[in-house]
């Protein structure tokens, strides 16, 4: 009962302040921040790839407070935050930058679920860029580094049964100033570099699992060979644990096998549905998790069969396949900024909008660029039938790279990182690829951009392949090229080019990782007044739309000569880039999404040498 009380009495705690909260500055905002929960907001279950029955969120406002960086806990906080959105946002509520001086300060009190006997209480992190340090009740829980990757910590021991539990997080930033992964992060944003993310930006909750539970689980689907393979991990199991594994569809039982203990668990199956776009067949898999015929744990997840590979042509030409059939893959350059939210989207609404929208353009791939996002985003993908080809978030990156995009001939020359900045990335790259492999519908790895922070990029390229060889690795993407990975990547703008596939097409297939930036602000819809660009300006919709189909005709010119990909720049407008499909608060499509979904659906159906 004393449980209950506290429970209700947090929400009334939450409530009361929730009507104070109001976002903060004046930019420009989306619709969905009209819809926002301050008591509860980013409700959705957050880990969509291994659900379980029973979460709590601890999402909502908390105390905050910004203090020197070798300060100790604060005594008095300094106002209220709507976690999980960036303290720099207009969505926190506060629109506080922090810098590497700093410390950002988050303090919460919150009821423990009953925890039984054998139990465990675990406190998981969606997202916290970049270093975070935990404390329960003025214990330390644990320490995280890693500004795109979720975490989590046992606290069973930590929490105060019965009674209220005070949950205090701090984290320090440095943004540009250090060399951890950021992507397009800068403590001093213009052009294509944008507000600093400090802090929780992805869902905070409380799950309650046994003594014995799934750690992790990914899929594994070999259409060739026609069978599925389980991948579990398990924390706390004993010998003779086992793990019972049901496949559906549709509610329909197809399959069940039972395996011992954390082993592949390869099941046959004869028949299945391809997953591809316009027809993104998942199926579902629960696990269960064994002992004496008793069940210590449950969850559920989903798969898909597809394949992504490499075919040569009678010329010798590498071109990208997709189940064993040429697919040309064209899709924006997404970098997931929000107006409101910065990195995190205002509600799950808002972040489905996103692809529904880019599908209705005749789009059937993504590009996420220097971020990761969600888990819910990646789920939206694999049910639409979206593609992806997924960034490793840049960092470490004052290096040149200019002659390098521009001539491929030149001697690739690499980054020379300190070792601390190197073991940085390659504990980040690992964690994203872990974090990431469950979802079927990420189909590339992409370790560097246009050689922003490139280092050994032979050595990562190739561990990167080996770590998950069901992806084909994009070593990096529009700039100083190795002889490695399964691409050969070349931007430009605005006009669409390869370099030539006879040459460089031989060992890697041939695609174009950016064109077109063609920009066009829309009053009342751009983050700022002034200083708003693209890499080529218009000033009406319909100048907009000639060009984009000037685009369009010289692509349909490369695609027969080897070009298996091309990405356009970009999904929305980003704070002073105005080279988006939509303007930034997403209020205006620049086109007309039948018309440009025409226009695009001409690439799909070109003749090539393996597609006559």
């Amino acid at each position: 009962m004393r449980i209950y009380h506290l429970f209700i009495a947090s929400l009334l705690c939450q409530f009361v302040c929730a009507q104070s909260w109001v976002p903060a500055g004046s930019h420009i905002k989306t619709s969905w921040a009209e819809k926002v929960d301050p008591v509860a907001p980013h409700n959705d279950y957050p880990r969509p790839q291994m659900k379980r029955a029973q979460w709590q969120n601890l999402n909502g406002l908390w105390d905050y407070a910004i203090t020197y960086v070798d300060d100790v806990q604060p005594k008095n906080f300094a106002g209220k935050i709507l976690v999980p959105f960036a303290v720099e946002s207009s969505l926190s509520g506060v629109g506080k930058m922090v810098g590497a001086n700093n410390c950002l300060w988050y303090k919460r009190s919150f009821a423990s679920p009953a925890v039984q006997q054998g139990q465990r209480l675990l406190l998981h992190f969606g997202a916290v860029d970049w270093q975070a340090d935990v404390f329960i009740n003025g214990k330390k829980a644990g320490s995280h580094q890693g500004g795109f990757d979720p975490f989590s910590f046992d606290i069973t021991d930590l929490v105060n049964k019965g009674k209220a539990n005070e949950l205090v997080v701090r984290v320090w930033d440095p943004t540009d100033d250090g060399p951890q992964p950021r992507g397009k992060q800068v403590n001093k944003p213009s052009g294509i570099w944008y507000t600093p993310v400090t802090g929780i930006w992805q869902t905070v909750w409380l799950e309650t699992v046994g003594s014995t539970y799934m750690q992790s689980v990914y899929t594994l689907t070999d259409i060739d060979q026609k069978a599925l393979t389980v991948v579990p991990a398990i924390a706390n199991g004993k010998d003779g644990d086992q793990v019972a594994i049901v496949v559906r569809k549709e509610g329909k039982e197809i399959t069940r096998q039972t395996s011992s203990g954390e082993q592949k668990i390869i099941i046959p199956m004869a028949n299945f549905r391809l997953w591809e776009p316009g027809s993104p067949e998942l199926y579902d898999v629960e696990l269960t998790v064994m002992r004496n015929g008793k069940a210590m744990d449950q969850v559920s997840t989903y798969t898909a069969f597809r394949k992504i590979s490499l075919e040569k042509d009678a010329d010798g030409i590498q071109w990208v396949m997709l189940n064993n059939k040429f697919l040309f893959q064209y899709g924006p350059l997404d970098q997931g900024w929000w107006p409101d939210g910065l990195y995190t989207a205002p509600t799950a609404e808002a972040l489905l909008f996103d692809i529904v929208q880019t599908k209705a353009m005749g789009f059937n791939m993504i590009r996420k660029h220097t971020k990761v996002e969600s888990a819910l985003w990646y789920r939206y993908c694999d049910s639409l039938g979206m593609l992806v080809w997924q960034d490793m978030p840049s960092g470490d990156m004052n290096f040149s790279t200019d002659k390098w995009i521009t001539n491929p001939s030149l001697e690739p020359i690499d980054k020379t990182r300190t070792p601390a900045s190197e073991a940085i990335y390659r504990t980040e790259l690992k964690a994203m690829i872990d974090a990431l492999r469950p979802f079927p519908s990420i189909v590339v790895w992409v370790p560097f951009n246009e050689a922003w922070g490139q280092f050994k990029t032979v050595e990562i390229s190739e561990w990167t392949k080996a770590y998950d060889p069901y992806r084909l690795v994009n070593a990096a993407s529009g700039g100083n090229f190795h002889a490695v990975g399964d691409m050969h990547d070349l931007h430009n703008y605005p006009d669409p080019q390869i370099h030539r596939p006879e040459v460089f097409g031989k060992d890697r297939a041939v695609v174009l990782g950016e064109f077109g930036g063609l920009g066009l602000p829309i009053e009342n819809h751009t983050w700022t007044d002034k200083s708003n660009w693209g890499y080529q300006s218009f000033t009406t919709k319909d100048e907009l739309m000639t060009r984009y189909k000037s685009l369009i005709t010289k692509l349909e010119t490369l695609i027969p000569k080897g070009m298996s990909a091309a990405v356009y720049t970009q999904t929305t407008d980003v704070e002073s880039e105005v080279n988006g499909l939509m303007s930034y608060d997403r209020k205006v499509m620049k086109f007309d999404p039948e018309a440009i979904f025409k226009i695009n659906q001409k690439l799909y159906t070109l003749k090539t040498s393996l597609r006559k």
